[in-house]
């Protein structure tokens, strides 16, 4: 039989664009870290091919769209009547998912925002107005602050989630099996005391992670490791390959605030991130409808 293939998170090259990040790392300007490649199912090897007939996720109004500075309304890809296959991991491990395995011609992406270090309330007006369906992945150091804020993010109607970002964002490559079960399980029990759900989904801080990792998580009831593409700089996308968005991309932005952002604000950054989505002709789906 064929081993199953891991996915092996990578780093952006040297001189790729750093940025403070909140809650995202020990340094001034930490390089972020890219998911690696992995091979895509076909329709014919078992893929999931879109769905016309369910209801389309988001549903913001006609103007809405203007009001947040983009020139036509966003598209929302609808739940598919058939998840994808995700490769199946290790015994007593969780799967490693760098990107959806949709079709070629199925332009969908994904929309995960990680941290939760900035709380700003135009962001919350934005999120409910366009109704972005948002998978969120907190950190407890830095979100616990108001935890009520991520919840009206989860709470406005569009169908956007909380999920794990470790307790204190450290990386976890460097701690032992136990240190590491303790970062997950403890923001798993967090979560689910504050939010009333324990948590499907878990991001490993920076990317990194290795087999301790994948069994700490599975032993904390987490049921995917989730990793991204496509990272949201300041004004474009970082890629870990090639130049442009891909079909079934998870897009990495942050919570951050102006002072992460050189000045710009959450908000603007959000715009400039959807409308990179648009000009390439893009859908945006919920994340744990593909999961």
């Amino acid at each position: 039989m064929k081993h199953a293939r891991r996915l092996v998170a990578g780093t952006l090259a040297a001189g790729a664009i750093a940025l403070s990040l909140t809650g995202c790392g020990d340094s001034a300007a930490p390089t972020e870290r890219l998911a690696g490649k992995t091979a895509q199912p076909t329709p014919e090897a078992g893929g999931a091919t879109p769905s016309t007939a369910a209801p389309a996720t988001g549903g913001a109004s006609d103007e809405a769209y203007k009001k947040w500075g983009l020139t036509a309304p966003l598209q929302y890809a609808p739940k598919p009547a058939q998840k994808p296959q995700i490769p199946k991991p290790g015994p007593g491990k969780v799967p490693v998912i760098d990107r959806i395995p949709v079709p070629a011609d199925d332009k969908v992406v994904f929309l995960t925002f990680d941290d939760g270090a900035e709380k700003d309330p135009e962001f919350l007006k934005m999120a409910a107005d366009l109704k972005l369906p948002i998978s969120m992945f907190l950190t407890d150091s830095v979100a616990s602050s108001d935890y009520g804020h991520f919840e009206k993010i989860r709470d406005n109607g569009s169908a956007s989630t909380i999920n794990n970002h470790t307790l204190t964002h450290p990386n976890l490559r460097t701690l032992s099996f136990e240190a590491q079960k303790k970062e997950i399980c403890g923001q798993q029990e967090r979560l689910e005391k504050r939010f009333g759900k324990r948590p499907p989904l878990f991001r490993p801080p920076f990317g990194n992670y290795n087999d301790d990792t994948l069994r700490a998580a599975s032993e904390c009831g987490v049921s995917s490791l989730v990793l991204w593409r496509v990272s949201m700089q300041i004004n474009n996308f970082q890629y870990a390959e090639g130049s442009a968005l891909k079909p079934g991309d998870i897009v990495l932005a942050h919570f951050r605030g102006p002072s992460e952002l050189k000045g710009t604000t959450e908000t603007q950054m959000t715009t400039r991130m959807l409308q990179r989505i648009q000009e390439q002709g893009y859908r945006i789906g919920r994340l744990e409808d593909y999961l």
